[in-house]
């Protein structure tokens, strides 16, 4: 990864022409001031800002896969149409952000400052990717290929971050089978947790789930909203 000047920076950013796209892939970039800036239509790609502020800066039509922004502040900044794919945004401050018709796939919001932060049905990735509200089913993939089928009721706390992932506090064990539907089990036993066995017909619960959407890796029964996302895993 190459550390570039500020001065260096923004000399590229100034000459560049309108509509042109420069590659600032795998750049660190370090204790700049950048606010107010137009980053928009840029390749950031695996870039790494250091003690960087980006405070209202426009990143418009840009790519920012894999960057890496951990604890920089970017109020008000504008992640409209946005590949921000797996980048990291930890303890960042990103209030009132726009991120329209972004893609945040995979993206780590851990501890981040999302305030008023405005996204559309466009924005990929952002909202739960399980059902807010009523009863439905989950997938879970446990020891030795067995395949557990959830009843997640109306009244369990779920969420999910970034990923097809998510977690509920509450469910009843309806079957447990192969990969390919030819024997069925009794119990198996979580991939993560040895100590934790779902058993069919049973209830299991998770009394200190956290409700911290954005912390992905917690507590809480992990699941899939479909056998093959689950197979996947």
């Amino acid at each position: 990864m190459e550390r570039i000047s500020e001065k260096d920076f923004k000399a590229a950013l100034a000459a560049r022409k309108a509509g042109e796209r420069i590659r600032f892939a795998e750049k660190e970039i370090w204790d700049m001031d950048l606010s107010g800036m137009d980053l928009g239509n840029l390749d950031l790609t695996l870039s790494s800002f250091q003690n960087t502020v980006l405070d209202n800066v426009d990143f418009t039509d840009s790519s920012v896969e894999n960057a890496l922004f951990d604890g920089c502040s970017m109020k008000g900044a504008k992640f409209k149409r946005t590949r921000m794919v797996t980048a990291s945004f930890r303890y960042c401050d990103m209030r009132g952000c726009n991120i329209e018709d972004a893609d945040l796939f995979g993206a780590v919001l851990e501890f981040a400052n999302l305030e008023g932060i405005i996204s559309n049905e466009g924005t990929k990735w952002f909202r739960l990717h399980c059902p807010e509200k009523g009863a439905f089913l989950g997938y879970k993939k446990c020891v030795n290929d067995r395949m557990v089928q959830l009843l997640i009721p109306a009244d369990a706390k779920r969420t999910s971050a970034t990923l097809p992932s998510c977690r509920c506090s509450r469910a009843k064990v309806l079957t447990i089978k192969s990969f390919d539907f030819t024997r069925n089990f009794e119990e198996a036993w979580s991939l993560v947790d040895e100590n934790f066995v779902y058993k069919r017909g049973q209830w299991v619960e998770v009394k200190d789930f956290n409700e911290n959407r954005w912390q992905d890796s917690t507590t809480g029964i992990h699941f899939w909203m479909s056998r093959a996302e689950a197979e996947a895993y």
